[in-house]
């Protein structure tokens, strides 16, 4: 993580942020019409962007990276860069690449691999973090993790960190927007409220990462220990489904990272109203939900009542998917672990939208309280024998 900034603790008590040091104020003139800067803009607006740009250009950003914020629609976001990467954009990715003491191809494959853009050859456009994080590749290798790991690892927590990301740009600016502010005074805000909710994103994601890895350690020991043919203590027989956003990864592709996270809320929200005990609604896992009881019948009962109440979310809302299972898992801190949890995802992956699935063992213990079809014999992935799939309806 980029460095954590300790000198805000002293604000004044008035709630604003003494003025942003600068970095190294240039002297230089810019002729900001002249350099293209104004393009497009008259009257109010174009004296508003003019105060900005001489803001930032007082704080130190050069010509340069005026440019690279205006032509990308960041320049608002300036003075909030320089709280978040702690320094000037002053490294080519030679420069990068040397003083990490790693391949300049290296570098630009980490680059991509997080999904970060690539600048030209020649243009100092890194920061201090762009040259720690290159380190870390060096460290990787230290450690014997080869760079083929290394980028795959890099590669999975750029897809996730850059929704993150986006959430976290979004929520300091639902903060400081008022009707009728200036640019100039946006952008100052933006950077005040961005001081002071970033100290708290370290510590915050080494505790989720901790959580997150303690989770998944878990869920493998079980595995393990089932694929060896033993049994945990304390395992006993439960349903599981999950629900899945039918088409979650394509929407994600194409609409901002909070309106996503507003979808993945809606599906937390009516999870929460069909799981009436002794349904359980477990958790959200972004697209999915996952719900457990120790009574097949309630379960498949909830879980298309799921179905029925996503689809009168409107035609906004994507279609579920659901997949369910019975089978004895272990129960830690308010989680399952074990093969029907397995199964049940696996099957929500094969099913069609609007419908559940359901295992053998869960068409058995259901009996007649449902219409039941037979949907084939698949072969899921992970699962060692083929299962036995149904499609589930409500009787009558």
């Amino acid at each position: 993580m980029p460095r954590t900034i300790t000198a805000l603790d002293s604000a004044p008590a008035s709630g604003r942020l003494p003025a942003l040091p600068s970095r190294g104020v240039s002297h230089e003139e810019i002729d900001f019409a002249a350099e293209g800067l104004l393009d497009g803009l008259d009257g109010e607006s174009r004296r508003e962007r003019l105060a900005l740009l001489e803001l930032l250009h007082s704080q130190g950003s050069g010509l340069a990276e005026l440019r690279r914020l205006t032509e990308r629609g960041t320049l608002i976001f300036g003075g909030a860069n320089r709280v978040i990467l702690g320094g000037d954009e002053r490294y080519t990715a030679a420069q990068v690449a040397e003083l990490a003491g790693i391949e300049l191809e290296t570098f630009l494959a980490g680059r991509r691999a997080i999904g970060l853009p690539i600048s030209d050859p020649g243009e100092a456009a890194y920061t201090d973090a762009d040259l720690e994080s290159a380190r870390l590749i060096g460290a990787g290798r230290a450690a014997g993790v080869p760079d083929e790991e290394m980028l795959d690892l890099v590669r999975v927590l750029g897809r996730g960190l850059a929704q993150a990301a986006e959430t976290l740009r979004a929520l300091p600016l639902k903060m400081v927007m008022s009707p009728g502010i200036s640019e100039r005074e946006l952008a100052e805000r933006y950077a005040e409220s961005v001081a002071r909710l970033y100290p708290l994103l370290d510590p915050l994601l080494r505790n989720l990462l901790a959580l997150q890895l303690r989770q998944a350690t878990q869920e493998e020991v079980v595995n393990a220990m089932e694929r060896s043919g033993g049994t945990l203590p304390g395992s006993r027989r439960v349903a599981i489904c999950f629900a899945d956003l039918v088409g979650f990864t394509r929407i994600g592709e194409e609409v901002p990272a909070v309106e996503l996270g507003m979808l993945a809320a809606r599906l937390e929200r009516i999870a929460e109203q069909v799981a009436v005990p002794p349904v359980r609604l477990v958790k959200t896992i972004g697209d999915a939900a996952m719900l457990a009881c120790p009574e097949p019948a309630a379960l498949v009962d909830a879980s298309l009542s799921l179905i029925d109440a996503a689809d009168g979310e409107g035609a906004d809302f994507p279609q579920l998917r659901v997949g369910a299972a019975l089978g004895v898992a272990l129960p830690r801190a308010g989680d399952w672990f074990g093969r029907p949890v397995n199964i049940a995802s696996r099957i929500t992956s094969v099913a069609r939208p609007g419908s559940m699935l359901v295992d053998s063992a869960m068409r058995e213990a259901c009996g007649e309280a449902f219409r039941f079809s037979f949907a084939g014999e698949r072969r899921l992935r992970g699962i060692r024998e083929p299962a036995l799939l149904f499609r589930t309806r409500r009787a009558g």
